[in-house]
């Protein structure tokens, strides 16, 4: 399997879009959007922005794995 290392985070607050590169060996638990400056967290039951706010899930959960652990 493939893993997708790049995921476009969309800011619920102003819909700015901007591609980034996630992180393989830790969780990016907060994300500041470049447009509007709101600090993201991840939703209830999510581990990072990259699955609450990306286009992509972050690479230990594209592989089937715990993430942040």
């Amino acid at each position: 399997m493939k893993i997708i290392s790049t995921s476009i985070i969309t800011c619920p607050k102003c819909g700015f879009q901007k591609e980034e590169t996630m992180p393989t060996d830790a969780c990016q638990y907060f994300y500041e959007c470049e447009n509007c400056s709101k600090v993201l967290k991840p939703k209830k039951g999510d581990c990072c922005v990259y699955c609450s706010y990306g286009t992509v899930n972050c690479p230990p959960i594209q592989q089937d794995k715990s993430c942040c652990n």
